[in-house]
């Protein structure tokens, strides 16, 4: 009898050693997400500051400064409900604004215009990518929490399902376009 205990006592150390692992990995792995999404706030942030910036400074006709701001402004404003929908009518915008190579080079000629074009390129381009990692996170986290253990042993505890950001984020191609020196 004395054998049989042990060996049930080693294979419930084990189930619960491998338990704790993998409650441990989806700790991790939602606090992947939380760093993925302060990034990709960041970026979002920066590139709406950088698209008001631009609208305000006088470098642009008057139609796109006003079409620029008002969505700049829309998607810093927005509420987390509304977010998805007000970067990606800012993405719709910069494409409209900037959709002609001219435009951008009547930016780049403005004084201080380089800066801030370059600026804004860059702000386009990391977003994207910061909503990619995001979204990587979020889908190796909803992939462990669909296994049966996660589920059965409540390993997720009272964290949140993750959800992915979802957004049009395609950059103007006239920015994108351009070699840098």
């Amino acid at each position: 009898m004395t054998p049989t205990l042990i060996w049930i006592l080693v294979a419930l150390v084990a189930i619960g050693l491998y338990l704790s692992w993998t409650a441990g990995r989806l700790d991790r792995l939602h606090s992947r997400i939380d760093a993925a999404r302060a990034a990709l706030d960041a970026q979002l942030l920066r590139r709406a500051s950088v698209a008001q910036e631009l609208a305000t400074s006088g470098v642009l006709d008057p139609a796109a400064s006003i079409v620029l701001y008002e969505a700049a402004h829309a998607a810093r404003q927005a509420e987390e409900e509304q977010r998805e929908v007000a970067e990606s009518e800012l993405s719709q915008a910069l494409r409209a604004v900037f959709g002609e190579a001219q435009q951008v080079e009547a930016v780049r000629e403005a004084p201080g215009g380089e800066a801030a074009a370059r600026e804004l390129t860059e702000a386009v381009r990391r977003v994207p990518m910061a909503r990619r990692f995001h979204n990587d996170a979020v889908r190796a986290a909803r992939a462990l929490r669909r296994h049966r253990k996660v589920r059965w042993f409540r390993l997720a505890g009272h964290a949140p399902f993750p959800m992915a950001f979802e957004m049009d984020d395609e950059p103007p191609a006239a920015l994108t376009d351009r070699p840098t020196a």
